[in-house]
């Protein structure tokens, strides 16, 4: 075989795995998933909020392992039932929508047990662009197959203030948590 045959049969190797991995990645279903928060005032009122728009996948990779991808609008984020809460969440001194219209997170690869069983998943989230590793805990599955046959139910707190949203600490508690629940478009299995 010559150099030249080995190049392209290395070529079409790499295009083909990178082909099977994109296959093998199931979208995540707005229709029957629910990204959200939970974010307390000093007066002891829990405020609810919601990611109505969002884009994400569970990826297959190449080692057998997932890798959850989730890119979250923060330009269309909601407060539950409160418009000038839901506005000033969008604005500069909370999510800074305008600037930084999206929030993101990548888990660490994980094996697929972890959502049948439960535990903790790691990965990176960037919110008004800070990037930091933070701990989401996965609760033990209800069904054979979560994901398709039942909701992931993910969870995790973090510190607003180690991402610049560092306003209205007067008001708001710093802590922040995150709740998921996760369903992939009917067919695709996580």
């Amino acid at each position: 075989m010559t150099r030249r045959n080995v190049v392209a049969a290395s070529a079409a190797c790499l295009f083909a795995i990178l082909l099977s991995a994109a296959a093998c990645a199931a979208a995540i279903d707005p229709a029957a998933s629910s990204i959200g928060f939970t974010l307390k005032t000093r007066w002891g009122r829990t405020l609810v909020g919601d990611f109505p728009k969002y884009d994400g996948e569970i990826a297959l990779l190449p080692d057998g392992r997932h890798q959850v991808r989730l890119q979250l609008s923060a330009r269309d984020v909601e407060i539950e039932g409160n418009q000038t809460f839901t506005r000033l969440t969008r604005g500069e001194g909370f999510f800074d929508a305008g600037r930084f219209p999206r929030v993101d997170y990548v888990s660490d690869p994980y094996p697929a047990e972890l959502t049948r069983a439960g535990g903790r998943l790691g990965g990176l989230l960037t919110i008004r662009g800070v990037q930091r590793r933070e701990v989401f805990v996965i609760r033990p599955a209800v069904c054979e197959r979560p994901g398709v046959e039942c909701d992931v139910v993910a969870s995790g707190s973090v510190d607003r203030n180690h991402y610049g949203v560092d306003r209205w600490g007067f008001a708001l508690s710093s802590r922040v948590v995150f709740t998921l629940r996760v369903r992939t478009v009917a067919g695709e299995g996580a």
